[in-house]
């Protein structure tokens, strides 16, 4: 047969494949650094704020008491669980270990559970 007359085969479109659990949970570790990496900026400067004098903390009072800000701070919180927990995660697959898919699914589901059950404590006990 020729080449010409042979289908070709198709990729996967974006409508079609469905990205795993494990791939979502691998992007969103990626982004939450991103996220850590900016608000370590903003934790920075709250010390300085704090440090300079009451003006300036008492400013950032005022700022950390909008509710919008708040929402944004225990996201944050979460953000931060959610990659300490996904570290975690890297460390048991360091030493080889949970490579079998349906352990990775599990895992992941931990994983988001911990995270969220870390911020909720952490939201109670704060």
């Amino acid at each position: 047969m020729n080449s010409q007359h042979r289908p070709r085969p198709l990729s996967p479109h974006l409508q079609v494949y469905k990205l795993p659990l494990t791939g979502i949970i691998s992007i969103t570790h990626r982004m939450t650094g991103v996220v850590l990496a900016i608000g370590l900026m903003f934790f920075t400067y709250s010390f300085i704020a704090i440090a300079a004098d009451s003006i300036s903390y008492l400013s950032l009072q005022i700022f950390l008491n909008n509710f919008l800000i708040q929402i944004i701070v225990w996201l944050f919180i979460y953000a931060l669980f959610f990659h300490l927990c996904h570290g975690i995660r890297h460390l048991i697959w360091d030493v080889g270990k949970t490579f079998e898919t349906s352990q990775m699914d599990k895992n992941a589901v931990i994983e988001l559970g911990a995270s969220l059950g870390l911020t909720i404590f952490t939201a109670i006990f704060l």
